[in-house]
């Protein structure tokens, strides 16, 4: 028998309100997370991938945003319609997140003692000096040295490795069951990035928790995730294990990202693009919306929206002439 995702997310759609009225964002996007999953989500700027992540806890703006249909479900509960003091109890404590610039998000008044403290006094009860104490030890676990010394030092004194470091340690915290990492090495030089990765490979394997990894990089996608989502235009175009995706990737979206990839074996003055741009939310565009900017568009792509439909075990695609038999795919 299947055991039960960890989280359930089924046909979310997330609006924003704009001058011109509601927005779509995130359209008809599901997927489940198990325990102990690595899940990479993958995507130009703009495809919905962080919208996606924030939503699952919440934390958009109230008043400018809204969820017109879906369900994230989590422990028996669907956390778009939880009580707000039942999703304070579980942000931090059973799903975390890593967000993008630990610059903004680390509060530069605050020593990082006080920061990881907010965590465990919140959800575990700790006293101060209990508290000081973990936040020590989340400090080793996270490779900071001479964390004792650390631990009093606010986010400006430490190293951009070193902040995001931190906002890993402020995550793990409670072991959460999910941790979410939005872009957790961008603006990272190369070095640092990997060690970032084989940091949170480590504590996943330690902690036994489930990783969700967003990133716009392959490359972070493909050393990390076990399974992949790609995401267009707000959309999930195409979902796999990350072997079968590298290997035979089927929605030419996907077949552009990864010839967008530079090779130590190709012409760096050669390097492919997609043609065009990833379109406004609220661009009108008939049928596919990758339509536009694909080669292999047909007069099928422009009648309507494939569905999103799976062409072999585990493996999702959404584009009517190659997940069809005979198709190109």
């Amino acid at each position: 028998m299947t055991p039960a995702p960890l989280v359930s997310i089924d046909d979310l759609t997330v609006q924003f309100r704009t001058d011109r009225g509601w927005t779509t964002a995130v359209e008809g996007v599901s997927f489940d997370i198990g325990e102990g999953d690595c899940l990479g989500v993958v995507g130009e700027s703009g495809s919905g991938k962080s919208v996606t992540a924030l939503s699952m806890l919440r934390l958009h703006a109230r008043g400018t945003s809204r969820f017109a249909s879906g369900v994230v479900r989590y422990a028996g509960k669907d956390l778009l319609r939880a009580p707000e003091g039942d999703l304070r109890a579980i942000r931090g404590r059973d799903i975390a997140m890593v967000f993008q610039d630990p610059m903004s998000s680390l509060n530069p008044v605050l020593t990082i003692c006080d920061q990881i403290s907010e965590t465990l006094r919140l959800h575990q009860g700790m006293s101060r000096a209990a508290a000081r104490g973990r936040a020590i030890e989340l400090l080793d676990l996270v490779r900071i040295a001479d964390a004792a010394r650390r631990v009093d030092e606010y986010p400006h004194r430490l190293s951009g490795g070193m902040r995001q470091r931190v906002m890993i340690a402020i995550a793990i915290a409670c072991r959460p069951r999910l941790l979410i990492a939005d872009e957790p090495t961008t603006a990272l030089d190369v070095t640092i990035q990997a060690q970032i990765l084989e940091l949170l490979r480590d504590l996943r394997a330690e902690l036994g928790m489930a990783v969700m990894l967003i990133s716009h990089d392959l490359g972070v996608i493909a050393e990390f995730a076990k399974r992949v989502i790609v995401m267009y235009a707000g959309r999930v175009v195409e979902d796999a294990p990350v072997d079968v995706l590298f290997r035979r990737p089927v929605h030419p979206y996907t077949e552009g990202l990864m010839a967008s990839m530079p090779s130590l074996e190709g012409d760096a003055a050669k390097l492919y693009s997609i043609p065009g741009r990833i379109p406004d939310p609220d661009e009108a565009i008939a049928g596919c919306r990758f339509g536009p900017r694909c080669a292999h568009a047909e007069p099928i792509c422009r009648a309507a929206m494939p569905e999103l439909v799976a062409i072999e075990e585990n493996h999702r695609v959404r584009c009517a002439p190659r997940s069809r038999p005979g198709g190109a795919g």
